[in-house]
């Protein structure tokens, strides 16, 4: 393999590695913003890491740190580097299958337990005082009058105690008005299956960019060892 063939090979695994490393650095970024601004968190205990922030959080951190690599093995043509690369990469792209294999299988006890987790923190809602349980209390209301639905499965749920969130008007006259009908656990699965969708479909773009990136690990690592080189 001449220069030239190597220098291409060596700028498109540091140019991959970037993309890759900017595209987990804004996956991180997406996922914090979540977290800060999200206000389901407290509403779905039972199953926290496939809540989507925390996902995406995990998923961006493991990625820019494997990139980071990459990019420092490809400028500095570092044998060491490019098979550390190239195994940690294998591995986190066997874990990114199994995530979606274990989604995939698993989809409707994960519903069971998310209409558990919304159940429970209702059941919490409706036997607190009015200055216990706050963090609940306000989650529940903001699903509620963000996604305009009432309790789990319906109104019917609260049992007469229907809070002020559920209210169709706003402002809402707090002696006589009309409530939501619908339950929050159909809208909330609607809600959690977009973002899985979006969250999927950057996935799978970087899992292509990563295959790619071993591919083109292979041919370069070899071309080092080949020659004696690469642990300067």
């Amino acid at each position: 393999m001449n220069r030239s063939c190597v220098n291409c090979l060596k700028t498109m695994v540091v140019t991959l590695n970037f993309l890759c490393w900017l595209c987990g650095a804004f996956v991180v970024a997406l996922g914090e913003f979540q977290m800060i601004h999200s206000k389901f968190a407290s509403l779905v205990t039972t199953f926290w890491p496939i809540y989507p922030a925390n996902t995406l959080v995990v998923t961006g951190t493991i990625v820019t740190c494997v990139c980071y690599v990459g990019v420092l093995g490809g400028m500095r043509e570092n044998r060491c580097m490019l098979i550390t690369f190239f195994v940690l990469l294998f591995i986190l792209m066997l874990v990114e299958l199994a995530m979606a294999c274990v989604f995939l299988v698993y989809s409707r006890e994960i519903d069971t337990y998310f209409e558990r987790d919304l159940t429970q923190s209702l059941e919490i809602y409706r036997q607190s005082s009015a200055e216990g349980n706050k963090t609940i209390k306000d989650d529940f209301d903001a699903v509620q009058h963000l996604f305009r639905c009432c309790g789990v499965h319906g109104v019917e749920d609260w049992k007469g105690d229907v809070p002020i969130s559920c209210c169709t008007q706003d402002p809402c006259n707090i002696l006589i008005h009309t409530s939501w009908q619908e339950g929050c656990l159909v809208k909330l699965r609607s809600w959690f299956a977009r973002n899985y969708v979006s969250t999927g479909a950057g996935v799978v773009t970087m899992f292509i960019i990563q295959f790619i990136c071993l591919c083109i690990t292979v041919p370069l690592f070899c071309h080092f060892r080949r020659h004696g080189l690469g642990y300067q």
